[in-house]
């Protein structure tokens, strides 16, 4: 009976452990439930920020800096790609010519105080009484007798003009005199002479490309460079072309007599220097010649 009793009596508070558990189980779930749901509350809730931030406008000034700043890279990523333009024929000239003159300056003696003849007004009221307007004209004195006259290679409607001032004094040349020899080098430079010994397929392509990443090509610079030396100190133009200017400027002059005499006269005095003084001999090699000029010019005799 004891051991009966003890059975039952253990049976019992089992049942009843059993009974309790599920209660403690359950009872264990909702405080964890509770820690969870009062952890939640330290959380940002980034869903309500954002809406702040649409409210107060902020994501339209981020979107906004965010677009600045691209332009802005890509804006120095063009301006730095810029600074490997080669330049396009429509600049190309005179930087080129302007190039030449600073590596020549201590041949050509261009940087020294120059007397002030007034020469620009002068030669460009030739011109527009000829009907070119709005050129623009620079003429750069050399106090040398290595390059006597002439047009560089320039820009359209620019011109680059370059006189030896020992010349003008030794020929004691007027204002309208000068003016004549440079109408004569525009006449050339209008027709593209000077330009056209320098221009070659090569430079041509080479013009307006740009060598981002690429070594520059000097070499084509160089042989430009070559070619401006080689006209204007040896080679010089053609007969054909002296005579297309010579008889260009005939044409032109003749609308006013006085005008085409002083140019006939200006001829004479060219062609006496050149045959006396052993400095400018080399200038029938430029332009050739003045005596061939004077012949062209001059009326031919009648047979009758």
């Amino acid at each position: 009976m004891k051991t009966l009793l003890l059975l039952s009596l253990i049976s019992s508070n089992l049942f009843a452990a059993e009974a309790a558990a599920p209660a403690h189980k359950e009872e264990t779930k909702t405080e964890g439930a509770k820690e969870v749901k009062d952890d939640s509350k330290d959380l940002l809730d980034f869903s309500s920020i954002k809406d702040i931030i649409k409210k107060d406008g902020l994501e339209g000034q981020l979107q906004k800096k965010q677009t600045e700043k691209r332009v802005h890279i890509t804006t120095k990523k063009f301006d730095d790609m810029k600074r490997y333009n080669v330049p396009a024929q429509s600049a190309f000239w005179s930087m080129m010519s302007e190039y030449w003159l600073v590596k020549n300056a201590t041949l050509l003696k261009w940087d020294f105080h120059k007397p002030d003849f007034d020469l620009e007004k002068s030669f460009i009221s030739l011109l527009e009484v000829q009907g070119h307007y709005e050129k623009k004209v620079k003429i750069l004195l050399l106090d040398s007798t290595e390059v006597i006259h002439a047009a560089l290679p320039s820009n359209d409607d620019e011109y680059i003009f370059l006189v030896s001032l020992p010349f003008i004094r030794t020929l004691d040349l007027s204002k309208v005199e000068i003016s004549l020899i440079l109408f004569e080098d525009f006449i050339r430079a209008k027709k593209g002479y000077f330009k056209g010994y320098v221009q070659s397929k090569e430079l041509e392509a080479y013009l307006g490309t740009n060598f981002n990443g690429k070594p520059f090509n000097k070499k084509i610079i160089d042989e430009s460079l070559k070619k401006y030396t080689s006209v204007l100190l040896d080679k010089g133009f053609s007969f054909q072309e002296q005579f297309e200017t010579t008889t260009e400027m005939d044409s032109l002059l003749k609308n006013d007599l006085k005008m085409w005499n002083t140019y006939l006269t200006l001829l004479e005095k060219i062609d006496n220097l050149t045959k006396s003084n052993a400095l400018y001999k080399k200038y029938s090699q430029i332009y050739p010649s003045p005596e061939l000029q004077l012949n062209w010019l001059r009326p031919k005799p009648s047979r009758f």
